[in-house]
């Protein structure tokens, strides 16, 4: 049995589907509960087949049900793709307290009037990103509360998605047997993990290189500023490695994660496997130099649209703080070095700092866990104060109506 609050996440991947549990004590996270399923019904990052993808997260959220020896009834879902888009918007209140100081609920107020916007409707707005606070004239307040005022503005920007993207992503949720505890933007949930306060505020760019896509998110003064995703990732890797080696895609997929390196200098020529070919029954020997050879310029290829990509976004110069890579693809030994070559700027790979999620592949999902912890818990649980909220049920119900006031 656990002893305090349960948090679980989904990370539906294109190549993954992974539920992680994380048990938070007083301000302590631990993650107790790893899941992960083959992504079958996804491509590109979006649900293609919906049976194949609810298939996946059952036995994604099963796989971690056994580790831990609870039942998962609820779960916060990670959300990104070219579908996503950030929207300028402005809120602003009156201070509701007769003492004028600014609580929590005027913060809610002040979002929620910025949410006040059109939008067409094929779009859904899934939350606010605040950039900036303004007290009576006065801004560049990160947060508000406790200040004496009058009149509070906010400056933010809208997240906004597909209508139909996000409610087949719910609906497959919801048919796996778990509650949708609410969507959260996966660039944010990641940066609360991968990036320190002091690279935001200077400026950093995280590079998240997944299987089917890589999504490009640029953080300016300590917010998100910029989002974009390319159609490219990991699979093309594999494709590559399946034609040049001339195997089946399976086969490849194995070969790129047991033996791949991101730079044909930092591979070996003496390190040798054997691949089953495709019209032979008879096994081939290649070397790791070899099948570096063949990732290193697609390798390249992919972080010469990243820096493209930044470019067309509006940032020329050099990024102070440079990139940070996340995603499964940034496990490839050496793909560090080669990005720091190709975009001419300092790279680092992120790495969650917990026991038994010590991979790149893993900050999102553990990002959203940690986001949700620093957005809404303690929210919750200051609500749960009240009398009204003393008696409430768990975690997960008290803290689901957050999700619809922000993200």
């Amino acid at each position: 049995m656990t002893k305090g609050d349960i948090i679980v996440s989904l990370d539906i991947g294109t190549s993954k589907v992974r539920a992680i549990i994380g048990e938070l004590n007083g301000s302590t996270l631990s993650i107790i509960g790893v899941g992960s399923a083959d992504g079958e019904g996804i491509r590109k990052g979006s649900i293609v087949d919906i049976d194949k993808t609810v298939q996946s997260i059952r036995e994604a959220v099963e796989h971690a049900e056994r580790m831990v020896g609870i039942k998962i009834e609820s779960a916060f879902i990670g959300i990104t793709g070219n579908h996503i888009a950030l929207q300028p918007s402005h809120g602003v209140v009156a201070v509701s307290s007769p003492d004028r100081e600014i609580g929590d609920e005027d913060v809610d107020r002040v979002l929620q009037a910025a949410k006040v916007i059109a939008v067409p409707p094929e779009r859904e707005i899934i939350g606010v990103v605040p950039k900036q606070f303004i007290v009576d004239s006065l801004d560049e307040i990160t947060d508000p509360r406790g200040m004496i005022g009058v009149r509070l503005e906010v400056e933010g920007s809208i997240i906004t998605g597909s209508r139909t993207i996000i409610s087949n992503l719910v609906r497959c949720v919801e048919r796996a047997g778990l509650h949708n505890a609410g969507l959260v933007l996966m660039p944010l949930a990641a940066s609360s993990i991968a990036l320190s306060n002091d690279e935001k505020k200077l400026g950093v760019v995280l590079v998240d290189i997944g299987a089917g896509q890589t999504t490009v998110s640029v953080f300016e003064n300590g917010v998100l500023s910029a989002l974009s995703v390319l159609p490219i990732g990991g699979d093309h890797v594999t494709n590559d490695i399946a034609i040049g080696l001339r195997t089946q895609t399976e086969v490849a997929e194995t070969v790129k994660l047991r033996y791949g390196y991101a730079m044909v200098s930092e591979a070996s020529p003496e390190i040798m496997f054997k691949v089953s070919r495709i019209g032979s029954n008879v096994d081939k020997e290649f070397s790791q130099a070899e099948l570096a050879n063949i990732i290193e310029p697609r390798m390249q290829e992919i972080f010469s649209m990243v820096r493209r990509e930044v470019e067309r976004l509006g940032y020329v110069k050099e990024i102070p703080s440079g990139y940070v890579l996340s995603g499964g693809v940034a496990c490839t030994p050496a793909v560090d070095k080669l990005a720091e070559f190709e975009l001419e700027a300092p790279v680092r790979v992120a790495i969650p700092e917990y026991l038994g999620v010590r991979d790149s592949s893993f900050v999102n999902g553990v990002g959203i866990i940690q986001y949700a912890i620093k957005n809404y818990v303690r929210r919750s649980h200051n609500a749960s104060n009240t009398p009204a909220h003393r008696k409430a049920g768990g975690f997960i119900e008290r803290v689901k109506g957050w999700f619809s006031e922000f993200v």
